[in-house]
């Protein structure tokens, strides 16, 4: 069971991000326009708060799966450099004494 969450992708590029933050806004700043113009017409604030609410599914469901349009420009990796042996190894705070307080 778990191999099938395992084998979905979730990641998404750096122009991919871009590109669905500028879908995600394009969506609500439309849907808030038409739900102002449609709720001043109509004198209904309840239409407005439906119809940017809708946007706003709409708007989640394009952006927030990582579909394949956002996985288009991977990024290439540096291949992995192997680390020396010895004292190297120890990180820079195990080194320094920690003061003890009183």
């Amino acid at each position: 069971m778990l191999s099938i969450f395992k084998s979905i992708p979730t990641h998404m590029d750096y122009k991919g991000q871009k590109l669905a933050e500028q879908i995600f806004q394009g969506i609500i700043l439309i849907s808030a326009m038409i739900g102002f113009v449609y709720g001043l017409i109509i004198e209904q604030f309840g239409w407005t708060v439906y119809i940017v609410l809708g946007g706003f599914a709409v708007s989640c469901l394009l952006t927030l799966p990582p579909w394949p349009m956002y996985r288009q420009n991977p990024l290439s990796w540096q291949p992995l450099v192997p680390e020396p042996c010895g004292e190297m190894n120890q990180k820079p705070q195990e080194s320094i004494k920690k003061k003890k307080h009183k």
